[in-house]
């Protein structure tokens, strides 16, 4: 078995240490962030922190990193004050990832993305990925521990492009719509369906539905 202690973790090289921390939380979904400028300049990114806020109302967030340095992605939501939030697509690892690179014009040109527009949202959607969400800014909270700040949406609008994924208690099968998982920064996953199971009581077993 191998142990790591903080006095451990603390002396390893910067990039180990990010590998290893950022692995440790498992499998979590890869989402591309779409946002736009007040010069209608589009922007997109890659997220592997987004998360369930809540479903009354409907609120997602994602962790934005210290912005000490510039963040398009971050300003474009601090001023339009919406974002979009899409899965990325099994066919489109390669170019999801791409979009972590640092470019000087918009990432939908330079990785091969389609902007897509809805009448609700002014951030672009990616038209190549079959779930997306529109979301207008509820909250920016910082976490002081670290200077990262958690980015609140509330959702206004979910389109999904494949009717098939939304199961008949309107769960959505993350199999039939090719979304992909990721572990760390930099390694992907697809993703299957194993089990669903009834809702958890305390005095019945475990029952697949």
């Amino acid at each position: 078995m191998k142990t790591f202690q903080k006095e451990a973790l603390a002396a390893l090289d910067k990039q180990h240490r990010t590998n290893l921390i950022n692995a440790l939380a498992g499998i979590r979904p890869a989402n591309l962030i779409g946002s736009i400028s007040e010069n209608k300049i589009t922007n997109l990114a890659i997220f592997n922190s987004v998360m369930h806020i809540g479903a009354d109302p409907a609120l997602m967030g994602f962790i934005m990193r210290p912005t000490h340095v510039n963040r398009d992605t971050f300003v474009n939501i601090e001023t339009i004050q919406e974002f979009t939030i899409n899965h990325v697509p099994v066919t489109a690892i390669a170019s999801a990832h791409q979009t972590s690179a640092r470019y000087l014009v918009s990432e939908f040109e330079a990785c091969g993305f389609t902007p897509e527009y809805s009448s609700l949202i002014k951030a672009p959607y990616v038209a190549e990925s079959v779930i997306q969400i529109g979301l207008k800014l509820a909250e920016i909270i910082p976490i002081q521990s670290n200077q990262t700040k958690l980015i609140i949406g509330e959702v206004q609008e979910i389109r999904i492009k494949n009717e098939a994924c939304i199961t008949p208690d309107y769960s959505i099968n993350l199999s039939i719509a090719n979304s992909i998982g990721v572990n760390g920064l930099d390694t992907y996953y697809t993703l299957s369906k194993e089990a669903t199971f009834k809702y958890a009581k305390p005095d019945q077993k475990p029952e697949q539905i």
